[in-house]
């Protein structure tokens, strides 16, 4: 079973902390803290075991939980310069000011979400084709890694099509930052690297939670393919994991300096696509 959610701002992609997102949905509905985990099994357990964290959400304890062994390699360091693009209610390490309603007070539209969805497919789309295509060798690290996310959005818009919405095209938000990423994937590799990091992970946080939290306001609970996983998500998770420390091994202070640089230009497209949600 998949889940979604956390609050927006123009610091905010696809992540967030979750103690904040936790206390911003649950507020008074304590049953909401148990959740089963995908498929039924073993038992209904506290939802903050659910959450799978990534960039700025995951803690040493939850990757050794994940089955993997705890890494001090350079996801730390992209994990730690993330955490400080959140605010404090978001996270304690966060140093940005929110300029945004916390999701509880969301309105989204359907029309709305799927200009969100669509412009989501395009950025998959476009990453999933540059590590296919890999001008860095580096890139192939990352061919089905599992976490595709193109095919899943594409049955997604196909159901809500069946329902008789009109799916719209890309948006120049969607396309912007497509074109930004294929440029950057020529030239710049770790800067890259950067954006392939936070929205992957990302999404497997905070983007599930807020996914859930627009399905039960305009979906009727209706679980979309977007937030569910084919597999272990906390093995996937750990194993790309392994391959971006591994890649960044052979990288210089410079690069890495550079990669970790590119982390609020990464903040700020994913937080523009997900304010679609609102339009």
């Amino acid at each position: 079973m998949a889940s979604s959610t956390l609050p927006i701002s123009q610091s905010l992609p696809f992540s967030a902390h979750p103690r904040a997102i936790i206390s911003a949905f649950l507020g008074k509905h304590p049953h909401r803290l148990l959740c089963r985990p995908r498929g039924g099994a073993g038992g209904w357990m506290p939802l903050r075991t659910m959450v799978v964290s990534a960039t700025t959400t995951e803690t040493p304890k939850k990757r050794q939980a994940a089955g993997g062994t705890r890494d001090r390699g350079f996801v730390d360091e992209m994990r730690a310069v993330a955490m400080k693009l959140h605010t404090r209610d978001q996270a304690k390490e966060g140093e940005k000011t929110s300029e945004s309603p916390p999701v509880s007070k969301w309105e989204p539209s359907v029309e709305g979400y799927l200009r969100f969805l669509v412009d989501s497919k395009l950025v998959y789309d476009t990453l999933e084709t540059i590590v296919q295509k890999a001008a860095y060798p580096s890139y192939a690290e990352f061919r089905n890694t599992g976490l595709e996310r193109s095919e899943k959005l594409a049955k997604d818009l196909v159901w809500f099509k069946d329902q008789g919405h009109t799916i719209p095209e890309p948006s120049s938000v969607g396309a912007s930052y497509a074109k930004y990423l294929e440029e950057l994937s020529e030239k710049d590799p770790q800067a890259f690297i950067c954006h392939f990091y936070n929205v992957y992970f990302a999404h497997t946080a905070g983007g599930r939670m807020i996914g859930r939290k627009v399905a039960e306001k305009i979906l009727d609970n209706k679980e979309l393919e977007f937030y569910e996983w084919d597999g272990d998500l906390s093995q996937m998770l750990q194993n790309v994991r392994d391959k971006l420390n591994r890649v960044a091994s052979s990288w210089s202070r410079e690069e890495k300096d550079h990669c970790l640089e590119e982390t609020e230009k990464s903040f700020k497209y994913s937080g523009s696509i997900l304010r679609l949600i609102l339009s």
